[in-house]
């Protein structure tokens, strides 16, 4: 808990700074890529699924070091060689998953976040899932487990491997030439998010795309068909929590509405978007048909929406580096209490985004949830240590924040938008 929530520290930096830099390249050139409430709901996703991490809101069925211990043929000491190994196999793992999450229906609620992006930058590949609490694929790390690969190796290159799939996720780099028959390139995994018939369900590969020309899932990104970005069932909300279940949600409600017991159990396990014979027709869900020609959700807000929105992004960035940074200080549970506050706040002010009237509710509690932890812990987790005035801060936050939804909801979310330019 308190290691990784280190290693989030410097990273977390890392990547905001390079989406500030592919953002002003972008303006520079005429190509922005990133509007800035896509990019919001991006980073507000991928801070709602680093701390489920941190606080370890997840259960592996059969630990990695369970299958290493049972299975081993050798035992390999920590050297570079098993870190070669290691991450040869978690790439090959990698894929595996990847892929299944892409072919089975409840598993692509997992994994629908990533892809729901109408755009393709840096901040999506933030959008990463919340909604998985069971991990459901450590038995295809049993090639490394066999190998005797170390669980302290594996432990380490794991992050190592999901930090590296950030930099593809940009469309300003074009094609790498040589190392497009190596790695997985931008424009690999442009074709990979992109919702063109022909490129569906293609490139799952994560590091080595030698994967994919292995099992016959590789596609080249054509000059001819601009990947369209998204997901067949466009999610038509920034909020994260929503984008997370949306798919388990339409599951439920169709197990539940089928008249055949079959369709009641398997619909979890075929191919994903199955639904039962006329659903479709019975029980529509909005699908893109034409991806030339939909309307990108929020392509109009508020300006002075989008800098709230923005700036509570900022905000809850700083919540969060203090909590990883002092997590010993704040000890257990009241960790889980700070984490709570954390995704009731990403919930209010993304709902705030989408303009709906029940933000108001949510910044209520929110605002109520906030005051109760001051008065309860006499002081936000520890922090007048550091910085005296640091309770009476965060109250003067709470309130500000409260009226600023009272005034957008009170005004209709500042009525007068602003179209933005979408390329």
């Amino acid at each position: 808990m308190e290691e990784y929530g280190k290693i989030l520290i410097f990273v977390m930096p890392v990547f905001l700074i390079l989406i500030v830099i592919e953002k002003i390249y972008g303006h520079y050139k005429g190509e922005d890529t990133s509007p800035n409430m896509d990019s919001v709901s991006s980073i507000s996703s991928g801070m709602v699924n680093s701390v489920k991490d941190v606080l370890g809101l997840s259960i592996t069925l059969v630990s990695y070091e369970w299958f290493e211990t049972k299975f081993a043929v050798i035992h390999l000491e920590a050297t570079i060689l098993a870190y070669i190994v290691g991450f040869i196999v978690i790439d090959f793992y990698g894929y595996w998953s990847h892929r299944l999450s892409h072919q089975i229906n409840f598993l692509w609620n997992k994994h629908a976040i990533h892809h729901s992006s109408e755009e393709f930058n840096l901040a999506c590949a933030l959008r990463q899932t919340v909604s998985s609490f069971v991990n459901l694929f450590t038995f295809l790390l049993i090639p490394a487990a066999l190998l005797g690969v170390p669980q302290k190796v594996i432990a380490i290159i794991l992050p190592i491997h999901l930090f590296l799939q950030f930099w593809y996720h940009t469309k300003h780099i074009k094609k790498m030439g040589f190392l497009e028959k190596i790695l997985v390139t931008p424009s690999h995994h442009r074709v990979h998010h992109a919702i063109n018939p022909i490129y569906m369900d293609k490139n799952h590969s994560q590091i080595f795309i030698i994967w994919d020309k292995i099992f016959g899932t590789f596609q080249e990104e054509l000059d001819a068909v601009p990947p369209v970005f998204g997901i067949t069932r466009p999610a038509l909300t920034w909020n994260p929590f929503r984008i997370n279940f949306q798919h388990l949600w339409l599951l439920v409600t169709d197990a539940w509405r089928a008249e055949k017991w079959k369709d009641k159990l398997t619909i979890w396990f075929k191919p994903t978007g199955w639904r039962p014979e006329n659903f479709e027709e019975k029980y529509p869900v909005n699908k893109i048909t034409d991806v030339y020609a939909f309307e990108k959700y929020g392509t109009q807000h508020s300006n002075k929406l989008m800098y709230w929105s923005i700036f509570q992004t900022l905000i809850t960035l700083l919540f969060i580096t203090y909590m990883y940074n002092s997590i010993a200080i704040i000890g257990l549970p009241n960790v889980f209490v700070y984490g709570a506050f954390i995704f009731l706040t990403v919930y209010s002010y993304t709902e705030l985004m989408d303009t709906r009237k029940i933000s108001l509710f949510w910044e209520g509690i929110r605002f109520l949830f906030g005051i109760a932890i001051i008065v309860s812990l006499g002081d936000w987790f520890g922090m007048s240590g550091l910085f005296p005035f640091a309770s009476s801060i965060i109250i003067g936050y709470l309130v500000l924040s409260l009226f600023v939804t009272i005034y957008f909801v009170n005004t209709n979310f500042d009525a007068k938008k602003v179209p933005v330019t979408i390329t």
